[in-house]
């Protein structure tokens, strides 16, 4: 049988460009199934992550203020007002997919006011949208996009505080070729842009019992018990390659990774170990900080998008579905052999396909030589 992804590649960010946000300028960077930021402190990576972050968000149809709550920390660094006091920042990345590439350009306004001024959406050699502002006393931009019907172009006003691509498949009726170009290139856009997991574990959060109950795990990994008692054994494979990682990561021996229940509907997580025929467990709040952080990433990189809280597109069949996990700091408090298991654990995950692993790192020696891994350097 015909493989669907070999005809119909699944929709994937493979540009982030920062034009003008905080201290990046006219920079491109390009994306691939595993990227890793590195440089020194104040380089601009976790920069780099929340823009990306920042755009998914709009493409999932979140408004400016939700993403953007300090704009003006956003405008880059001496960057000069006009004469009306106006200050902002671009942002934009291409999506690769069945539309072929796409790229989404934006422009924030964030003095005076926080709004759009301007956004492009382009695919095939054709502009397919934009927006301008045409009135700064409206809350509105002044939209137009491709229809090759009776009339070239569609122009109506959009709301000025949200993403104009992810409103298109509401507005957009489809009837002509131009229109059907137009909805491909956005909807593969916002579904590559939504498929996001940010992943933050906090050790000192994943110390505690948590209540059962709970399937879908959190940015900051601290139910992680409660996902385990709900879903892990479902799947008997994936709960050995869990153990496997287990293993090479945290200190002593490990058999498997199980739950102990209280009488009160909490759970917690236990390394289960049988160093000499006595079975013996160590509660996860015993292990040291870089053996949850390196727990938490794992067990993310192994779960899947339908354990994680990350937003669905239900109409996106499940072939052409990619979940891209966000990782700022993915070697944070992690030695260098976790550092190096984690790093092999995530390439060899990425390779299969159904997931991509965007991060930072302060150490990017042991990555670079890796196979499938883009390792993008800040250090100028």
């Amino acid at each position: 049988m015909e493989d669907i992804r070999a005809v119909r590649p699944r929709p994937t960010v493979t540009e982030l460009r920062l034009s003008a946000f905080t201290s990046h300028r006219g920079a491109a960077f390009p994306l691939g199934p595993m990227t890793l930021f590195t440089g020194a402190s104040g380089s601009g990576k976790t920069t780099a992550l929340r823009a990306y972050e920042s755009l998914a968000r709009l493409g999932a149809g979140a408004a400016l203020r939700e993403v953007f709550p300090d704009p003006v920390a956003c405008v880059p660094e001496r960057a000069a007002a006009d004469a009306q006091g106006r200050r902002g920042f671009r942002i934009g990345c291409t999506v690769d997919g069945p539309a072929g590439p796409v790229r989404l350009d934006l422009a924030v306004q964030a003095e005076p006011e926080l709004r759009v001024v301007g956004e492009r959406l382009t695919g095939g050699g054709r502009t397919l949208l934009t927006t301008a502002l045409r009135d700064p006393g409206r809350r509105a931009v002044q939209a137009a996009w491709h229809t090759a019907g009776a009339v070239p172009v569609t122009r109506a006003p959009l709301p000025d505080d949200r993403l104009a691509t992810a409103l298109l498949p509401l507005r957009v009726a489809g009837r002509t070729e131009g229109q059907r170009q137009v909805l491909a290139a956005a909807e593969q856009t916002v579904v590559a842009l939504r498929s996001l997991f940010v992943c933050d574990p906090q050790p000192q959060l994943m110390r505690r019992p948590v209540a059962m109950g709970q399937e879908r795990l959190r940015r900051d990994c601290e139910n992680l018990a409660a996902v385990l008692e709900r879903t892990w054994d479902r799947c008997a494979g994936r709960d050995a390659r869990l153990a496997a990682a287990v293993r090479a990561g945290c200190a002593g021996p490990v058999t498997e990774l199980a739950v102990e229940r209280f009488a009160d509907g909490t759970v917690r997580a236990l390394l289960a170990r049988d160093p000499s025929g006595a079975r013996a467990a160590t509660p996860v709040e015993r292990l040291g900080e870089g053996e949850l952080r390196y727990l938490a990433l794992a067990l993310v990189l192994l779960t899947g998008p339908g354990v994680l809280a990350a937003g669905r597109v239900g109409e996106v069949p499940q072939e052409l579905r990619s979940l891209t996990v966000l990782a700022d700091g993915f070697d944070r408090s992690l030695d260098r052999r976790q550092a190096q298991e984690l790093l092999s654990l995530a390439a060899a995950v990425c390779a299969e396909g159904d997931l991509r692993l965007l991060g930072s790192v302060g150490d990017a020696s042991y990555a670079r030589a890796a196979a499938g891994v883009t390792v993008v350097d800040l250090d100028p």
